[in-house]
């Protein structure tokens, strides 16, 4: 069965619709939980592990679309990336929120400080900036407007993967099981995407030649 037939539309809505109402739901609670003190000895932390393992999660979830849509033939999959995209770049905004709202006290004059002294906040802060332009320029008149310049643009996406990776890793105190779990599911998604990286660099080096 071509399942890119049996994904209609409605089917693509419903997948769709599906994810704004998990992910806004599940942001809610959790912040509702904050408000209330409900979130244990440690809010602030657990806030900030909150929106940032989710950044990372509906990131993985984007980057595994391709490869799952290329594997079951079913193109109309490839509809859901700008939207999973879009929420991890909202769950970084969240993320990077809490932190100046909690951690700083909303001293914002404080943020360049930390992003110069911490390595982790400074490729955390560099990943952010790289999922602010991905977002800006993911609608399709910007497609149209960015031409070719496009792809090689969101092509940033694969390094915006690494520098959260690192970004969690560092900033972990103790246990690392799960920061190597996540590497381990990025490394996957990288590597079935090695023919894409070998075909560019062979451009690149053409074009040098």
């Amino acid at each position: 069965m071509n399942l890119s037939r049996a994904l209609s539309r409605r089917s693509i809505e419903w997948i769709k619709f599906f994810i704004h109402s998990l992910s806004l739901s599940w942001a809610a609670v959790v912040f509702y939980q904050a408000a209330t003190d409900q979130l244990g000895g440690d809010p602030v932390e657990a806030l900030l592990h909150f929106t940032g393992i989710s950044a990372f999660n509906l990131l993985l979830l984007c980057l595994s679309v391709s490869p799952l849509a290329k594997w079951l033939r079913a193109s109309p999959l490839m509809q859901l990336r700008r939207l999973l995209g879009l929420y991890a770049f909202t769950f970084a905004c969240l993320h990077l929120l809490s932190f100046v709202m909690f951690e700083l006290q909303l001293e914002w004059q404080l943020l360049m400080t930390e992003i110069i002294k911490r390595p982790y906040i400074t490729v955390g802060f560099s990943a952010w900036v790289i999922l602010l332009l991905l977002a800006a320029t993911s609608t399709k008149a910007m497609q149209r407007r960015l031409g070719k310049q496009w792809q090689k643009l969101h092509n940033w996406v694969y390094l915006a993967g690494p520098l959260i990776a690192l970004h969690y890793i560092w900033s972990v105190k103790s246990d690392i099981f799960q920061p190597v779990v996540y590497i381990g599911l990025l490394a996957i998604l990288l590597f079935c995407r090695k023919d894409k990286f070998i075909k560019t660099t062979y451009c690149v080096n053409e074009k040098r030649g």
